[in-house]
């Protein structure tokens, strides 16, 4: 039977739809990227991550891996911040992605308790709320995107410093924002971790730098001034880490102040290698970002979480933890001058 042009042309744009769903299913899994990444009403979901701060390596790095997931998925992912460390500029951004009706709201709060009744605003708009990284505990929010547990990144911070001191002498901490949930957790478990397991070390002082890392430095002169006998910092974030370091580099202590800090990997490097820093203490901050986006796909599409989830071919085993709503990607890392270069960010 002979077919006309019209049938031909039919025949062959049915034939290049159905390759097209089938690259697309082999892409998904299974099922074609539009249909996973879509919520109940069949519209695409829509992701939207605020961070404490916009234009620094580890929020760039956690972007990254949203970014990534959000392909494999098949959602829309948003990344908007402020470029300052401000509780009230983070809370217009947040306001106005309410406004653009996003299907799930994820925030790094810079001020958790500010922050509790603007997410309860969300939710009562019929937006999904989330905190990434920095938990607002006492929100209405459904998960915690947790990178590691206060008690894990305590610890670990305390005894790379530790280690190198001889288990003995004095430190202090420079911190970032005084407000912040998930720094505040884990210097308190590094004093109590401190008094416990050495008797013969002391943390002295506490000081805020923001997000600032020139005021970082400039704080850690000012311990080493004020301490003569000062022998450790802590930098308790990703800028006071590299601070506390090139501190100690100016100041000319290298080998007798010793640093640690919460530092992105490339960011540290260079402290690394001449020894002004001893270990950043961290987790694979693209993977965070990449669990961030996934966690957001499941609630939109009103699915419960496992106590262990398959996330993805680097993310096999995430645990859930019912009692806390919190998602948990693992325990952190001590990198090193030998292990730096295995991160790019």
């Amino acid at each position: 039977m002979r077919m006309s042009k019209r049938a031909m042309a039919l025949v062959a744009v049915g034939l290049v739809g159905a390759l097209a769903m089938s690259g697309c299913s082999k892409k998904s899994g299974g099922s074609s990227g539009a249909s996973a990444g879509s919520g109940k009403d069949g519209k695409q979901i829509t992701v939207a991550f605020v961070p404490k701060l916009q234009g620094i390596p580890y929020f760039e790095a956690m972007n990254t891996g949203g970014q990534k997931a959000a392909k494999d998925l098949g959602i829309n992912w948003i990344y908007k911040g402020s470029t300052t460390a401000d509780p009230g500029a983070q809370t217009d951004i947040v306001k106005s992605l309410i406004q653009q009706k996003v299907d799930v709201l994820v925030v790094a709060p810079n001020d958790p308790d500010s922050m509790a009744p603007v997410l309860a605003d969300a939710k009562a708009k019929g937006i999904h709320v989330m905190t990434s990284d920095t938990d607002a505990p006492n929100s209405v929010r459904e998960v915690f995107v947790n990178q590691a547990t206060a008690e894990g990144i305590g610890r670990g911070l305390t005894d790379a410093l530790l280690e190198k001191m001889g288990s003995q002498g004095k430190y202090a901490i420079v911190s970032c924002g005084q407000t912040a949930a998930n720094l505040n957790s884990w210097i308190a478990v590094q004093k109590q971790y401190t008094a416990e397991k050495y008797p013969k070390a002391q943390i002295v002082d506490t000081v805020y730098a923001g997000e600032d890392e020139a005021k970082a430095v400039s704080m850690a002169k000012d311990l080493m001034n004020a301490h003569a006998d000062l022998t450790g910092l802590v930098g308790e974030c990703t800028s006071s880490a590299p601070g506390v370091a090139k501190a100690v580099r100016e100041a000319g202590k290298i080998g007798k102040v010793f640093t640690v800090g919460l530092g992105t990997p490339q960011a540290m490097k260079p402290y690394l290698a001449d020894g002004s820093s001893t270990a950043a203490i961290l987790w694979d901050v693209e993977s965070l970002g990449y669990l961030t986006a996934w966690a957001g796909q499941q609630i939109a599409q009103g699915k419960s979480f496992e106590t262990s989830n398959k996330v993805g071919s680097d993310l096999a085993d995430v645990k859930y933890f019912s009692d806390q709503k919190m998602l948990l990607l693992g325990d952190p890392l001590r990198i090193t001058k030998e292990n730096v270069d295995q991160f790019n960010y």
